[in-house]
């Protein structure tokens, strides 16, 4: 895989647009955001109804034509819409404002006779740009909200379609278990990836480590912790879901948010590993610098080392002593083989200290032997 297709997007969330001293429950919404695009899937185990949209108020006799019926709304520019909906399904106040502030974590809110779930769903190119996902469950509806589009839901409808016995015959809140569990399945293909990159990254950290590695380390060790964030809380959702008696859920479809739950333990200890991992390749780029530092240390030593003594010799016989006034004076600058043997010497020195170095190990190959021997 190219360097630039290793390029993720982590989405930074906007601020909510609020207002301030607002009575709790005052639903706002960002002037400038996309207005509401509403479809509706209905069905009953004999049959499904798609249409989008456009009166809110088709809903009631939608409500009373088909068993199950699923509204999804994309979009949130717009506080009448929201404020409508949940009119029409009796969803709390307060819900509705999580839903309009688009900051939430995932989560999980049970009132009287549906519940509120929000989770963060990776959108299908991989990135990190999260959606955040509003579910309402009702006994007969699920509601799903969404601020733009993610394309999260499509496996769900497909099975819808396709005509399935189970999520045709066993209503809303297995419906809410599908959607909740196709948000999960996202993340699988998206760890994947980050296992590929981690794997190559090891490679070119034994082969031939650099600097920049530990940045693209760190960068990927930061979007692995995005993901992490996302995931933990969604643990406690599920867990919920599947241990506790919550009305609309089912004892039937409990049984099934227990494997939503073991999904997201898997992909929570996958991303630890995964954290593990690189925190293993910073330690093992920086191991890796550090010994080709001392490498490089080690043969700059022993380049200086040997030219120590040839710079003494050098120098001693560069103090210009005059042998006629005393026979102990540099008696060599006066005879005739004086300069060969000064380079003599100096050769053999060098050559001695290289071939001591070597048997030391500290230059190329260790003699292993010998050093047992010792």
């Amino acid at each position: 895989m190219s360097r630039p297709d290793w390029k993720v997007r982590l989405h930074v969330r906007k601020r909510p647009h609020v207002t301030l001293g607002a009575a709790p429950g005052t639903i706002s919404v960002d002037p400038g955001g996309a207005k509401p695009q509403i479809h509706v899937t209905a069905y009953s185990p004999e049959e499904v109804h798609e249409q989008p949209l456009n009166d809110l108020n088709q809903i009631t006799s939608l409500r009373e034509q088909w068993p199950t019926i699923w509204i999804h709304v994309q979009g949130l520019g717009d506080a009448e819409v929201i404020a409508k909906l949940g009119e029409i399904f009796s969803l709390h106040k307060l819900a509705l404002e999580d839903v309009a502030s688009r900051n939430q974590h995932p989560k999980l809110e049970p009132y009287e006779d549906h519940l509120y779930i929000v989770a963060l769903a990776v959108p299908k190119d991989g990135g990190l740009d999260f959606g955040q996902v509003n579910i309402f469950v009702g006994e007969t509806f699920v509601l799903t909200l969404q601020e733009r589009k993610i394309d999260w839901d499509e496996p769900v409808r497909k099975r819808i379609r396709e005509g399935r016995t189970r999520i045709r015959k066993l209503g809303a809140n297995y419906l809410g278990y599908a959607l909740l569990d196709s948000i999960v399945d996202r993340y699988y293909p998206v760890l994947e990836t980050y296992g590929e990159r981690l794997d190559s990254l090891e490679e070119e950290v034994l082969a031939s480590p650099a600097q920049d590695e530990i940045s693209r380390i760190h960068r990927i060790r930061n979007e692995i912790l995005a993901l992490r964030r996302a995931l933990a809380p969604l643990k406690d959702v599920a867990k919920t879901l599947s241990r506790e008696e919550m009305p609309p859920i089912t004892e039937e479809t409990r049984l099934f948010f227990r494997d939503c739950y073991d999904h997201v333990a898997q992909l929570i200890d996958t991303i630890e590993t995964h954290r593990e991992i690189a925190r293993g390749l910073i330690d093992l780029c920086l191991s890796s610098l550090s010994n080709r530092m001392n490498e490089v240390m080690k043969v700059l030593t022993i380049i200086a080392t040997i030219f120590i003594p040839l710079g003494f010799i050098a120098g001693l016989y560069g103090m210009n002593f005059n042998p006629e006034i005393s026979p102990f004076n540099m008696p060599e600058l006066s005879w005739r083989l004086g300069y060969p043997f000064a380079l003599l010497l100096m050769a053999v020195i060098a050559v001695g200290l290289l071939i001591y170095f070597r048997r030391k190990g500290w230059l190329g190959s260790t003699n292993r032997d010998s050093s047992t021997r010792k």
